[in-house]
């Protein structure tokens, strides 16, 4: 796949994705609907970029951006694209309309990949006369910095635009997951749903404050998930493996799945507590050099991976 790849949506995600694309090698368009979006496009993913140099992520940010040409024109933009990536709005009437129009524009068996968090590309293709080219490729936020993919087929997504999304997504350095069918939230936000599902009970019935909930997940689970699964790790954490752990502890997982109540715990009373002890923690006008200081934190651990996989390549 050596044609250009598009990206429809120049917001944060889809800026994300074009560097991820160009970062590879690869000649990216960037189209949005809205002349604003493009405007500043260029300067924010240069930015971006600088931050990844010092990060030592990357050794040559204009020649990355040399390769993203922001594009204006929808028929332009993808008309001799290979694979385009979709980043318009989380709506589904408004997702319908869009993959109407990349249909209109674009090759047969161009893949059209969407980034949807939640919705099955079923939903939004359906009535499209080419659907089997069509899925889902979920990222992470920020893609360039978090690199798992979801990729979600369709029950008539094809067989090859599966293969082709899969081998595109490890050429430029992602790491792709195969879904093997739809399910709302597909994998990644069902199991950070769990997480936070609990977390909201254990903080809603008093049992920990929201610093002390973070600190559990942030010194402890979240330390050994940096670098292995859950699978993996009650397979190692047990002296004869994943049965001997379910032997052992099986019990009382169970148990303490049983005591789950069945009410919602995101409830407005308990969001307003834990909003009050965030913003205390966090003024709201703090939130911004924060959120700054997590991508610093994930560009040295990416720095960090590197040097690892380069030292035992």
């Amino acid at each position: 796949m050596s044609e250009p790849i598009a990206v429809v949506g120049a917001g944060l995600i889809g800026r994300a994705w074009s560097m991820v694309f160009a970062r590879a090698g690869r000649s990216v368009r960037l189209y949005d609907a809205q002349p604003e979006a493009l405007a500043g496009a260029t300067q924010a993913i240069r930015q971006s970029l600088q931050d990844l140099q010092r990060a030592g992520l990357v050794d040559d940010p204009e020649a990355i951006l040399a390769r993203i040409e922001i594009e204006p024109d929808l028929a332009l933009a993808v008309g001799e694209a290979a694979y385009v990536q979709e980043c318009g709005p989380e709506n589904l009437e408004v997702k319908q309309e869009i993959y109407t129009r990349l249909e209109a524009e674009t090759a047969p068996d161009t893949i059209l990949a969407s980034s949807t968090s939640g919705i099955a590309a079923s939903r939004f293709t359906g009535h499209l006369t080419h659907p089997q080219r069509c899925l889902v490729a979920h990222p992470v936020n920020p893609p360039y910095l978090v690199p798992v993919v979801e990729v979600v087929p369709a029950p008539n997504t094809s067989p090859d635009a599966v293969e082709r999304t899969l081998a595109l997504m490890s050429e430029v350095g992602q790491v792709p997951v195969l879904v093997k069918r739809e399910l709302p939230g597909f994998v990644l936000n069902r199991l950070q749903g769990a997480l936070l599902n609990e977390a909201l009970r254990l903080f809603r019935d008093g049992y920990v404050s929201a610093e002390d909930l973070d600190k559990t997940v942030k010194h402890g689970l979240g330390l050994r998930w940096s670098f292995m699964g859950p699978f993996e790790t009650i397979d190692l954490n047990a002296p004869a493996g994943v049965t001997d752990y379910a032997r052992r502890y099986g019990p009382l997982y169970a148990d303490v799945d049983a005591q789950r109540d069945g009410a919602s715990p995101w409830q407005a009373e308990t969001l307003a507590a834990l909003e009050a002890e965030r913003r205390t923690a966090l003024p709201l006008e703090g939130l911004a050099e924060r959120q700054a200081w997590r991508d610093r934190q994930l560009m040295a651990l990416g720095a960090y991976s590197k040097l690892q996989d380069e030292r035992d390549a």
